[in-house]
């Protein structure tokens, strides 16, 4: 089990998102509040751009062998996979 986050890392790293545009803060009362700027699958793919730039060096293939070897996929996230697979091969998306 991982240590609770203390404050001051949350505080860190919704400063560090509010600067990348990620979070909006609302500084009208005491407390700020943070909001998310884009819907969740934009933040996904923007995010997961990011890291196979930075660690995978452009490589999507080794992203997703290093997430399947990491991790057992289940049944159905295999077929899922197969079928994106599938309609990427036919060109679709």
């Amino acid at each position: 089990m991982l240590p609770p986050t203390g404050y001051t890392t949350a505080l860190k790293l919704l400063q560090i998102m509010a600067e990348k545009k990620l979070v909006s803060r609302d500084e009208a009362a005491r407390a700020h509040v943070y909001a998310a700027c884009l819907p969740e699958q934009q933040t996904q793919r923007q995010l997961v751009g990011d890291l196979v730039d930075r660690a995978f060096g452009g490589s999507a293939w080794k992203l997703v062998m290093h997430a399947l070897s990491s991790r057992k996929a289940s049944r159905e996230e295999l077929g899922r996979i197969r079928e994106l697979i599938d309609r990427m091969e036919r060109g679709a998306r």
